[in-house]
């Protein structure tokens, strides 16, 4: 079993940063690779980044260049940097870890105001 926290959310004027911050406990040494997901009001969930346990990172194009994954093994813990955010960016965020199962944080409110 794996629980996953974020946190990190808030309110952000358009152009500004945010880092969001996913602690993982249990069975972390089971994880194999982590990412992030949003979802906006009345849209599907969505993939934003990901990144291995050996370091290979993977974004979607919308956030290509604003956004950054990393890890910290020793903390157990996710990031995920957000620059140059925009108004479209605005969305639950949630992190999750692939075992042999996948597993989801409860999620993270972002709003970017224009």
């Amino acid at each position: 079993q794996v629980q996953l926290v974020e946190s990190g959310g808030g309110l952000v004027q358009a152009g500004g940063s945010l880092r969001l911050s996913c602690a993982a406990s249990g069975d972390t040494s089971s994880i194999s690779a982590s990412g992030w997901y949003r979802q906006a009001p009345g849209k599907q969930r969505e993939f934003v980044a990901a990144i291995s346990s050996g370091g290979s990172t993977n974004y979607a194009d919308s956030v290509k260049g604003r956004f950054t994954i990393s890890r910290d093994n020793a903390k157990n813990t996710v990031y995920l940097q957000m620059n140059s955010l925009k108004p479209e960016d605005t969305a639950v965020y949630y992190c999750n870890a692939f075992t042999a199962r996948t597993y989801w944080g409860q999620g993270t409110q972002v709003t970017v105001s224009s």
